[in-house]
């Protein structure tokens, strides 16, 4: 069930990281489908378009007919995390382009310390190469918070915006009782963080999976491939948390992103993320406010049918 209203410093812990590539193992494809074994990031590559960017080789694959939409996935995985939410349909309407992004899937990195602000532009270096700007886009978790980035700088590249629970807790920082609300959360991302800096990729993935991103129990209810997909993606993600501005937002300019925006979060995710839409509601023009019942962190990927009709239903909409 989907509830939606329209409306008219941060806390990142830095760490000595850097980007790393997935490591990702053969015959391990990176979603909740099941591949052909000979499906790695090596292999999909040559069935995928590519462009550059500051770079680095940026891979994604384009299906469907419609307007242009491009999809922007989170952490711990790579663009083939959308293909259940592609297949529900939104490819029925919408020229849909998924990518991976820097250090995932079978995008590259280059060594060093990486940051959101590379992802950002490394979107706009996206949506330029597609000729078709405006586009529609859509991003999840910290592929949210780079589209929300990019928004408050190059607005001119959106026809509209649609975030699930984009961990900007910067923007939330200064209300103690928002801060209250996130330390269970924090205290379990520490735990994480913990894990991976002593190697153990393997428990840290579980950890996040089952006190950050999608509940208790869940790490053994996902297909093998998937935990294979969170595991390889870890440092990728230690190193996006070792960016000091990772959860920070400029607000002031993104309020001049006048374009329709929707903001959904999950009754499952961690509490926070209401007062972080809610700071975001406050300084975006033209907003949509949607509530997936019975998801948290993933409704493209837990409750595809739901996301995609609220999605499209929006798009339609605006």
């Amino acid at each position: 069930m989907i509830a939606a209203s329209e409306t008219g410093s941060s806390l990142p812990r830095p760490r000595p990281a850097g980007r790393r590539p997935a490591r990702q193992r053969a015959g391990a494809p990176a979603a909740l489908l099941r591949h052909p074994a000979t499906d790695t990031p090596a292999a999909r590559s040559q069935d995928m378009a590519q462009v550059r960017a500051d770079g680095v080789d940026l891979f994604y694959e384009s299906t469907g007919t419609g307007d242009p939409l491009v999809l922007v996935h989170g952490s711990w995985t790579d663009h083939a995390v959308w293909r259940l939410a592609i297949e529900a349909d939104l490819k029925a309407g919408f020229t849909v382009v998924a990518y991976d992004r820097r250090g995932h899937g079978a995008s590259g990195s280059p060594p060093g310390q990486g940051t959101r602000r590379q992802d950002e532009d490394d979107l706009a270096a996206l949506i330029e190469s597609l000729g078709d700007a405006p586009v529609h886009v859509a991003g999840n978790s910290f592929g949210a918070s780079a589209v929300l980035g990019l928004a408050a700088r190059r607005p001119e590249l959106f026809r509209t915006i649609a975030v699930h629970e984009p961990p900007l807790i910067g923007v939330v920082a200064s209300d103690p009782a928002v801060l209250a609300r996130l330390q269970p959360t924090m205290t379990s991302v520490d735990a994480v963080l913990d894990h991976l800096r002593k190697g153990e990729d393997g428990p840290g993935a579980r950890l996040f999976v089952e006190e950050v991103a999608l509940g208790p129990g869940m790490w053994d209810a996902l297909a093998q491939e998937t935990r294979e997909s969170f595991t390889a993606h870890a440092q990728t993600w230690l190193d996006e948390q070792s960016d000091p501005q990772w959860a920070s937002l400029d607000l002031d300019g993104l309020s001049g992103c006048t374009v329709p925006v929707m903001l959904s979060r999950g009754t499952l995710g961690p509490p926070f993320f209401a007062a972080v839409l809610d700071r975001l509601a406050e300084v975006l023009p033209r907003t949509r406010r949607t509530t997936f019942d019975g998801a948290g962190h993933m409704p493209h990927v837990t409750h595809p049918q739901e996301y995609v009709a609220a999605l499209t239903g929006f798009i339609r909409e605006a």
